[in-house]
């Protein structure tokens, strides 16, 4: 619990990432975009959590739902997707479908070398679609890719993503204070 402490005491030491974020975010919200979501395994999770967030309700609260879709969660897409288009298309394939210029995909990567994450970072761009990641580390070879991106400097899986989930809460508390009315 100590390293976690401070690992959290550095990141919030250099918050400057997070307001790009947040800008884009509430950018997307404003003009009735939709945040999408995406990340592998327990990032996955993560994903599908946040999506929940804005959707259904967050500190149970009523307010209007808002529009955000996780990548991760239909089946058939994910695997038809994998089988005919290969494992590095899961996310990018979605994007061409639902994304519109405006919208935010948020990509949750503790590595920042997730090829589906990398694919649909470019893909993103190529539609218009501004790009936030969640890395860990020294954020890898997404950092570069996206338009805003905020690092946990750590290699630590369970850290990095326990720092992403807080931090994302933080986030998802302040919009769906402001646009959820």
């Amino acid at each position: 619990m100590r390293e976690l402490a401070l690992l959290a005491e550095r990141v919030a030491a250099h918050p400057e990432g997070l307001e790009g974020i947040v800008g884009a975010m509430r950018r997307c919200l404003a003009q009735g975009g939709t945040l999408f979501f995406a990340g592998n395994g327990g990032s996955a999770a993560d994903a599908q959590h946040l999506a929940a967030e804005y959707v259904v309700r967050y500190h149970a609260t009523q307010r209007k739902a808002l529009r955000a879709l996780a990548l991760t969660t239909d089946t058939s897409i994910l695997t038809a997707s994998a089988n005919d288009l290969g494992a590095d298309a899961l996310f990018a394939r979605q994007l061409e479908a639902l994304a519109r210029p405006g919208d935010v995909l948020v990509l949750h990567s503790t590595s920042g070398n997730s090829p589906n994450c990398l694919v649909a970072a470019r893909r993103a761009r190529e539609l218009q679609v501004t790009t936030v990641a969640m890395l860990g580390g020294d954020g890898g070879a997404l950092l570069p890719l996206v338009d805003h991106a905020f690092v946990v400097p750590d290699r630590r899986v369970n850290h990095v993503q326990e720092l992403h989930l807080a931090v994302q809460h933080q986030i998802a508390a302040l919009l769906t204070t402001e646009f959820g009315g």
